[in-house]
C-alpha cells in the first residue's frame, strides 16, 4: 500500500512549527501568553485578547474524536479508501479541534468520543499530525 498523496502548504514564519514540530515527535500550537488562549490555525494575535504574545507551545498529543467521517469512494487513484475524517477535540481547551485523519484502526471501532493520541507522517520537511486510538487512555475501548 502506498502512502497517500497529500497537498502540503509552504512553509512559512507563521506556521513552521505546526508542520516540523512532528519531527521530535511533539504536536505544538500557538498558545497567548498573556491570556492563556490556544489558537489554530496559528495567528500573530489572539483572536481572544488581542495580544501579540504567541509563541509555540508543545501539547499533551491527545485528544478525543469529535466527529468523523468514513470516505469509501476513491476520488483519485493515489489515495488508498476507506479513509477517515476527523476532527479531533484536544484537551488543553474547550473547542480546541484539529480537522485531521484517523488511521490505525478498524473503521468500524470508531467512535465519538473515543480518546487518540497523535503520530506523525513524513513527507519531506513536513510532519503531517494525524491521530489514531490511544488505548493506553482511560475509555479507550470501544463502549459496550
Amino acid at each position: 500500500m502506498t502512502e497517500p498523496i497529500r497537498r502540503l502548504p509552504a512553509l512559512s514564519d507563521l506556521n513552521r512549527e505546526f508542520w516540523t514540530a512532528g519531527e521530535s515527535n511533539e504536536l505544538r500550537l500557538c498558545h497567548c501568553q498573556r491570556c492563556g488562549y490556544w489558537a489554530h490555525p496559528p495567528s500573530p494575535i489572539c483572536p481572544r485578547c488581542w495580544g501579540r504574545t504567541l509563541c509555540w507551545d508543545r501539547t499533551s498529543g491527545r485528544g478525543v474524536l469529535y466527529t468523523y467521517t468514513v470516505n469509501r469512494r476513491a476520488w483519485t487513484p493515489d489515495v488508498p479508501v476507506p479513509y477517515v475524517l476527523g476532527m479531533v477535540e484536544l484537551p488543553e481547551q474547550a473547542g480546541l479541534r484539529l480537522t485531521t485523519n484517523i488511521v490505525n484502526s478498524d473503521v468500524e471501532a470508531l467512535y465519538i468520543g473515543m480518546p487518540v493520541r497523535v503520530t506523525f507522517e513524513q513527507q519531506g520537511s513536513h510532519f503531517i499530525p494525524l491521530f489514531e486510538p490511544d488505548p493506553g487512555t482511560p475509555g479507550g475501548a470501544a463502549p459496550s
